[in-house]
């Protein structure tokens, strides 16, 4: 069947009338926050390998059975060995790791008992630093072919981006040339000699996270930044990326806020990926910490909103450090004892002047009690869709469940106060009743109650999970694939999936943050939609529909982006020239292509985040309101006339390039 053309406008009433609907028991009156999880919106499926931990090899308790068991009760199921740094110097045939403390009773096999204890599944990193192509494969052959284990995910090398080439090092790396492209190249090797011993494993690569440094940078004699240079050479031979977050902030409020990055950053990796290795490279984030209030509510406030915001964008695994790693500094934070300590579990020690001493050993952190929330808010198999908070203090996460449960996870990251909390769903309706859990500042445990599903109240600084069950017997249809952008111009894109089942039929919906707006439906493989806006970003979600109403949960997203119009009065060229990982040099080349003289000319356009901001600029004069930049010329342009006008950029987060820009006021193609 041909692809359907729809004209959007007409759709309005429709989309106003059925984008929201209230369902189960009324809720509170006067809720301070309102809390919309919208089903139809879908996001990403939560793998196998989700939720993570780091172990090192200078653990002296690495693979105890009591930390196996209390990694197993917190849900981890991913466990990175053998820890950070130490990667790039350790060599697993003799156990060592020159330069560095190896801890007795920490090796490969030491570690894999503890996985296998817990339940889970290894991530190893190979040593790229001091290492060799051969000695990786020969640890591929041990873990795999004769031992057995199974071991899939492997990475070559720990932040090897870190070995000087920027100008700071502490990654050991002795190859005689530290550059990107050196690096990449002998991932190719690494990823071939140790698919030869086992094709079924998958290999990473070391990519720097967007926005954090020294993404973006290009070193001398550099073709490109670190991530285009590997991902061009290794990307097409690897299976996933590799990225580490540790966000900077002096107060919680500060780090907190650093969550709403995350989008940004992923969907960078995802662009670079298939732009450059020409494919979809699977995520980890392999490393995440926080620098504030490691150990009490802060951190476990960051910890389960940064580890669902990253599963709802589809990274596989994300993987807390550390498991263990000792007393820092010593400070009250949210009224408890914080010990700048980076362990999940407390290493039980004391300060260098005997003065303070942490908790007895193995005593689970805050984040240990966070992770064990996310661990039962989202389940592998179990798929994230869109919620909303109408207070940004509260943060709202939903999963919805292959049985027709879901649940929605609530981060109330207010200090001192209580929020009470009504919930809307759309697409949903749930039954009276709901399972909930607390954990809230200063507590040692999961509190489980039970409670209504239509309204919450949140202690301060606290997480809270509803585990909705749906009312009455549900059967759905099949959840339809996520769809395929094909064609796309300025104002058309082609979408498409696999044929639905026969009796169904499939609904497309635009997600507009937590509303949909019906866009159309077949019966077909394809839908067309057009009247788009230029230079735009979509996301499309499909919902299956049979002959008795019974609908689906939702496809996962497609995003795309129309482009500018392929001719116009102006074209725009931006051209980034210098970086220095939180600020930059760009031109914007400005060009008439019209017919008329131009006699004077305003470029305007908007930064696509809250965190880049033109410092100064030249060849024009440049002002900022908001997001929004004026750059205002002085001489004329002629037809077929180019000016060139620089600037100098600031930002602290990913570096999102501006989709369209106008030249008084008509729309030009972006070059």
């Amino acid at each position: 069947m041909r692809p359907r053309l729809v004209v959007l406008p007409a759709l309005a009433a429709l989309v106003a009338a059925q984008a929201l609907v209230v369902t189960g028991p009324a809720a509170q009156a006067d809720p301070d926050v309102t809390v919309t999880v919208n089903t139809r919106a879908g996001l990403e499926v939560v793998h196998e390998a989700a939720i993570g931990v780091n172990h090192a090899i200078w653990d002296t308790h690495l693979g105890s059975d009591a930390v196996a068991d209390l990694l197993k009760d917190a849900g981890v199921k991913a466990m990175r060995y053998p820890g950070g740094s130490y990667s790039d110097i350790y060599h697993w045939e003799d156990h060592t790791a020159p330069g560095g403390y190896v801890a007795p009773n920490t090796d490969f096999d030491t570690f894999m008992g503890g996985v296998r204890r817990a339940g889970g599944q290894a991530v190893v990193t190979a040593n790229y630093g001091t290492g060799t192509p051969e000695e990786a494969a020969a640890w591929v052959r041990y873990a795999n072919v004769e031992k057995g284990y199974g071991v899939r995910y492997w990475e070559i090398g720990n932040e090897n981006y870190g070995n000087g080439h920027y100008g700071s090092g502490w990654e050991a790396d002795h190859h005689p040339d530290k550059s990107p492209a050196y690096y990449a190249t002998l991932v190719r090797d690494y990823a071939t000699a140790m698919k030869a011993v086992d094709p079924t494993i998958k290999v990473g690569a070391v990519l720097t996270t967007p926005g954090e440094w020294p993404d973006g940078i290009t070193a001398a004699g550099d073709t490109g930044s670190w991530n285009e240079v590997v991902l061009s050479i290794a990307g097409p031979v690897v299976d996933f990326g590799i990225v580490h977050w540790y966000p900077s902030g002096d107060t919680a409020a500060q780090v907190l806020a650093k969550t709403d990055r995350v989008v940004d950053q992923i969907a960078l990796v995802r662009e670079q990926s298939r732009r450059l290795a020409g494919k979809d490279l699977g995520i980890a984030l392999t490393e995440v910490n926080t620098s504030y209030g490691r150990n009490t509510q802060p951190g476990a406030l960051f910890a389960a909103d940064a580890y669902a915001t990253m599963l709802g964008q589809g990274v596989f695994s994300v993987d807390w450090w550390n498991v263990h790693n000792g007393i820092g500094q010593v400070r009250e934070i949210a009224g408890h004892p914080d010990y700048d300590d980076y362990g999940l579990l407390s290493s039980g020690n004391c300060a260098a002047d005997g003065t303070t001493c942490q908790p007895a050993l193995n005593t689970p952190f805050a984040p240990y009690h966070a992770i064990s929330m996310v661990s039962r808010f989202a389940r592998p198999g179990d798929q994230l869709v869109t919620a909303a908070s109408s207070d940004p203090l509260v943060r709202a996460h939903a999963a919805r469940r292959p049985d027709g449960g879901l649940a929605v996870m609530l981060v109330n990251q207010d200090p001192g106060t209580a929020k009470t909390v009504g919930l809307r769903f759309a697409g949903y309706t749930a039954a009276g009743q709901a399972t909930v859990l607390t954990f809230a500042n200063g507590d040692t445990g999961i509190a489980t109650t039970a409670g209504p599903s239509s309204s919450a109240t949140l202690p301060p600084y606290s997480i809270t999970t509803l585990v909705l069950e749906p009312s009455g017997a549900v059967t759905r249809p099949a959840t339809p694939a996520r769809p395929v952008a094909g064609a796309v111009t300025d104002r058309t894109a082609a979408l498409s999936w696999p044929a639905p089942p026969a009796g169904v039929k499939y609904e497309v919906h635009r997600v507009v943050g937590a509303h949909t707006e019906q866009w159309g439906e077949t019966t077909g493989t394809g839908f067309t939609a057009a009247n788009l806006s230029p230079g735009t970003e979509y996301t499309v979600t499909l919902v299956a529909r049979d002959n008795a109403g019974r609908v689906s949960w939702s496809s996962p997203p497609l995003t795309f982006a129309t482009g500018t119009p392929a001719t116009s009065s102006c074209a725009v060229s931006y051209r980034e020239t210098t970086n220095w990982g939180n600020g930059f040099v760009a031109d914007l080349e400005i060009t008439n292509t019209g017919t008329r003289p131009v006699e004077a000319w305003t470029l305007t356009y908007t930064w696509p985040t809250s965190w880049q901001q033109v410092a100064n600029g030249w060849n024009a004069t440049w002002a900022q309101t908001g997001d929004r930049v004026t750059v205002t010329g002085g001489a004329a342009l002629a037809p077929g006339a180019s000016t060139t006008a620089g600037f100098v950029g600031n930002y602290q987060g990913p570096n999102v390039r501006p989709l369209k820009y106008f030249l008084n006021g008509a729309l030009c193609t972006t070059r």
